[in-house]
């Protein structure tokens, strides 16, 4: 642990919320029980762009056990959105992709729900649809939302060009035609990458109920419930306090989980119905209705010298927000991504990105871990690859003489702290044996990102009993990743006390004024040092008493086997002086951490893969995986997110595409042809830490979220050219694809 000698934290402790898990006792929002609870179902559109010229409801309303029937002109002009409100909640005289909302329907069963739905006649006019981000760039497009410039959130007016581009970025540094007079080499290629679904086990559910004191009370798998609830407030114009979003475990996220998806038309049903409403997305709704990753094309133009100096980079990005934008925290051209495209951690000095959002007729994207990353470092990464080649050099030392220092900024001019990209991209090679003997037919490809943490705002607030126990409340949902056992640890820490003397236990949004939820990375960033000033705090406050009850100097206190000792071996336990002193202590810890770190955590990457020459079929042999890292709080979760990040992306990189036909359909929506890797899919794989004391807070903590599943399908496609010599520059790399490109060769 660096530089310090720590107790609890280091250490692989058993998970806070591991015994409800494992005994079935955890509480997901289809547990919650509640009195005369209806079924909510979801008529949706059969057709990607059409006019809708009328609805009857008459029979489904009139089926025994239907409560509510709502169709778009019972919700006009409600729309909802993380920031952009450009949702309808339910479609207003047109729907806009294969599986927009149309109507909706609350019954007592799920049954007697879908039996309604398939009673309510609807007519649609077809119009013409654009299905992929060139046909609705394009001048003569048919305009996706006419009223774009009057939805709330828009960042800005689109006046100059058309309205389906509906945001634009631009990012420069120094000149970027001087930089390609002053090379020697120009190198220019288009990469591709498809949306792909998050692939968590619980599908997005929730449930609503109008109580007796005319609260709307709200359980529902969203790791952002005080954003969820703002974003309700502005879409019903009711104040936020009149919301209360109580917690459940949540299934899984991976990014997936922070727009309010049902919700809105949940809160709409067990208003009209006047009894509480529950709703869940089967799989096939998911993955047709979903806000999965977005795809999108990505343009490179890149100048080098003959000796391999980076000297210019012009890249576009232009991703495919489906109908909406609303399931996005940010509508603009992706920030995060756009910076990856830059080629973040390289040194050059001239740089040019443009970045779009387009509308078209095909599911909303949203976000998958880190979102706009895997995309755009696929690409640019890929095409650091292609320089190297271009001269001759190997794809390590191209980077390596490229990469930046301490003191230098990233290709986007942003400065951080004690970088350590070239330290850890060398590590990737020693423990991968980069430079060894390969079999024929065997590539090895590299691949470099990093991540910083954004900032946020989250509370702590810890009471030590009379009786000794320990609570430490929270704002956060827990979404799996471990966020109980770290503040559980934390406050072990502070207070030298064992960890399973701490319960942690999550409240709902009157706890607090504001969380920012789960996201970015930051969670561990804000939620430790959140913890670490209720626990020192706590512990100064049991001192201050000890010292006041026993004549003692709080300077040389400490905590041993739950007694507080004096320097002269005196001691007495924590439950005797708050017994003597008859107050609980009660401390907070609050942090509102507006800026990013000013550190960020680099991840070096090499996969080792054979493909078999005959038939296209790629065999990823070996993994490796090297990161930068702060102080580990709990090294088994921090594994598990760098083991679990690097799977994913594989499945980004050989298998996951949600295939879109000319007409917009989903035509793979079950998990059965949406592939996502299994046990079988895994190479052997190794992690290397290059571990320091520089990260945020007062623990230097690191991000590991999203740095692992960053670069490894620039790896595997970089490897792949390293074997057969061919550049695969679109997603998924398929073996039918190595197949087709061997036998053109």
């Amino acid at each position: 642990m660096a530089n310090r000698e720590y107790v609890s934290l280091g250490k692989s402790v058993a998970r806070a919320d591991g015994p409800e898990k494992v005994t079935g006792q955890a509480e997901y929002t289809l547990d919650k029980q509640l009195k005369d609870v209806l079924w909510g179902k979801i008529l949706r559109s059969p057709y990607p762009h059409a006019e809708i010229l009328s609805i009857d409801t008459h029979k489904a309303k009139a089926l025994p056990g239907v409560y509510s029937v709502l169709t778009g002109t019972d919700v006009r002009n409600i729309r909802i959105g993380r920031r952009l409100f450009d949702v309808p909640i339910l479609a207003n005289n047109k729907v806009r992709f294969i599986g927009d909302k149309v109507a909706a329907v609350a019954a007592e069963t799920k049954e007697i729900a879908e039996e309604a739905l398939s009673l309510i006649e609807v007519q649609y006019k077809e119009l013409e649809a654009v299905t992929d981000i060139h046909a609705a760039s394009s001048q003569d497009a048919p305009i996706l939302h006419p009223d774009l410039n009057e939805y709330i959130g828009l960042p800005k007016k689109v006046t100059d060009r058309h309205l389906n581009i509906y945001s634009h970025d631009n990012w420069t540094k120094g000149d970027i035609n001087s930089g390609f007079e002053q090379s020697d080499i120009v190198v220019e290629k288009t990469y591709s990458t498809p949306k792909g679904h998050q692939g968590y086990l619980e599908p997005h559910t929730c449930m609503v109920w109008v109580d007796a004191e005319d609260q709307i009370q709200i359980w529902a798998s969203n790791k952002a419930p005080f954003m969820m609830r703002s974003q309700l407030s502005t879409a019903f114009n009711i104040d936020p306090e009149k919301f209360t979003v109580n917690p459940t475990y949540i299934g899984g996220d991976f990014g997936g989980k922070g727009s309010s998806m049902d919700i809105p038309l949940c809160y709409a049903l067990a208003k009209d119905s006047k009894k509480p409403v529950r709703m869940s997305m089967d799989y096939s709704e998911e993955l047709i209705a979903g806000n999965p990753r977005h795809g999108g094309e990505m343009k490179i133009r890149a100048g080098i010298t003959t000796e391999g100096t980076l000297v210019a980079w012009d890249a576009q990005a232009t991703w495919d927000s489906g109908a909406y934008g609303g399931y996005k925290p940010v509508p603009s051209a992706n920030l995060v991504g756009a910076a990856h495209l830059a080629g973040s951690p390289y040194r050059i000095p001239n740089v040019n990105i443009d970045s779009y959002q387009v509308y078209t007729n095909t599911v909303p994207s949203g976000h998958y871990r880190a979102p706009g990353a895997p995309q755009a470092i696929f690409a640019a990464e890929s095409h650091i690859d292609a320089l190297a080649r271009q001269i001759d050099m190997d794809p390590y030392e191209f980077r390596m003489k490229n990469i930046i220092g301490n003191g230098e900024p990233t290709s986007t001019g942003h400065y951080f702290e004690n970088i350590n990209a070239g330290e850890t991209l060398e590590l990737a090679a020693k423990s991968a044996n980069y430079f060894s003997t390969k079999a024929p037919n065997t590539g090895r490809g590299i691949a470099m990102g990093d991540h910083g943490a954004p900032g946020g705002e989250t509370s702590v607030s810890l009471i030590i009993e009379l009786d000794g126990t320990i609570t430490a409340s929270t704002p956060l949902f827990e979404q799996g990743a471990g966020q109980y056992t770290v503040i559980q640890q934390v406050i072990s820490e502070e207070l030298s006390l064992p960890t399973e003397l701490i319960t942690v236990k999550p409240q709902d949004t009157t706890f607090t004024k504001f969380d920012s939820g789960i996201g970015g990375s930051h969670t561990t960033r804000i939620a430790v040092e959140a913890a670490h000033i209720a626990g020192k705090s706590a512990k100064d406050e049991l001192f201050k008493r000890a010292a006041e009850l026993m004549g003692w100097s709080e300077e040389n206190l400490s905590i041993q086997d739950q007694d507080i000792v004096a320097a002269n071996g005196q001691r007495i336990s924590i439950e005797d002086l708050l017994e003597k002193t008859g107050v609980p202590v009660s401390t907070i810890g609050h942090v509102n951490e507006t800026k990013g770190s000013k550190t960020t955590s680099y991840g070096a990457q090499i996969a080792e893969v054979e493909v078999d020459p005959e038939t296209g079929q790629i065999y990823l042999r070996n993994f490796t995986t090297s990161h930068d890292v702060g102080t580990i709080i709990n090294p088994t979760t921090h594994q598990g997110q760098i083991e679990g990040g690097v799977i994913q992306a594989m499945g980004f990189a050989l298998m996951e595409e949600l295939i879109i036909d000319e007409s917009g359909r989903v035509s793979n929506p079950s998990l059965a042809d949406f592939k996502i890797p299994t046990g079988k899919d895994l190479p052997e794989m190794k992690t290397s830490l290059l571990q320091n004391d520089i990260g945020s807070g007062s623990y230097n903590v690191k991000s590991a979220g999203e740095s692992s599943n960053t670069p490894t399908a620039a790896a595997i496609a970089n490897a792949i050219e390293d074997a057969i010599g061919i550049r695969v520059q679109d997603l998924p790399i398929t073996s039918e694809k190595i197949y087709n490109l061997l036998h053109r060769k």
